[in-house]
């Protein structure tokens, strides 16, 4: 029986800014990536979004990011590999301490935003973060696209990486996402529950311009800042059951 991952970025909120859909996105994934307060998040919302998780039995991931709130970590930043590395070991630290306050380890970790996309190609920056999580706990998985610097250099490093795919975007021929400033890049509930089902059983995905490209993956990716994120996870899991697909955590 093929086996997949959800996950989806959530614990973005801060303070009384409420920011996504996390109480609806829970109980549809099984793999949460929780913010750790430089793109998003707060104290508050981080030890509420970890018991959340920890009730439904949803494996606790750290989403660190760059230190930009005002830009929500989507800002492409120049930052030295040592500096990049101890924002890392200070985020996922602090996230680490409010899983283990609700009896509960770190799963995995992923970087967010512009770090993510960054890190996919700049093979210092890739290492820096290998090396920050290394050095927090070596036995946590990395979430990183296949192909990418970032998987490899977790993968020189000795962490374990779940290749990454994303049910709710378009993508190119090429295996990169299409710009959300573009039509259609966002895919509605049952566009993205195909793709899913494709991803999940072929390890393909049709690409905008019809190609159909590889994709190996075990964890898809639903963003939780997306409008109607949480129609798209209930969507995902559905079809994903329907078709037999063995949904849980890598």
């Amino acid at each position: 029986m093929p086996v997949i991952d959800l996950n989806s970025d959530i614990g973005e909120s801060f303070g009384v800014y409420l920011y996504g859909a996390d109480d609806a996105i829970l109980p549809h994934i099984t793999s949460a990536n929780i913010a750790c307060g430089f793109h998003a998040g707060d104290p508050g919302t981080m030890a509420r979004t970890v018991a959340a998780a920890a009730r439904l039995g949803v494996a606790i991931g750290a989403h660190p990011g760059y230190p930009d709130r005002l830009g929500f970590g989507r800002r492409d930043m120049e930052i030295d590999p040592a500096e990049v590395e101890a924002y890392l070991i200070y985020q996922i630290g602090a996230l680490a301490y409010f899983a283990k306050a609700a009896g509960q380890g770190v799963h995995h970790v992923k970087p967010h935003g512009a770090m993510y996309n960054r890190a996919a190609k700049d093979a210092k920056l890739a290492a820096a973060i290998a090396r920050a999580i290394a050095k927090v706990d070596p036995g946590m998985m990395v979430y990183a696209q296949p192909g990418s610097a970032l998987a490899a250099e977790c993968q020189k490093a000795g962490l374990r990486v779940a290749y990454e795919a994303f049910a709710d975007r378009a993508y190119n021929a090429d295996g990169t996402l299409v710009s959300r400033s573009q039509p259609g890049a966002v895919l509605s509930p049952e566009k993205a529950a195909n793709q899913a089902l494709r991803i999940a059983s072929e390890g393909k995905v049709l690409a905008v311009d019809g190609t159909l490209i590889t994709v190996p993956a075990q964890t898809l990716c639903i963003h939780g800042d997306t409008p109607g994120a949480a129609d798209v996870a209930r969507s995902v899991r559905i079809r994903l059951a329907k078709a037999g697909i063995d949904v849980r955590a890598p």
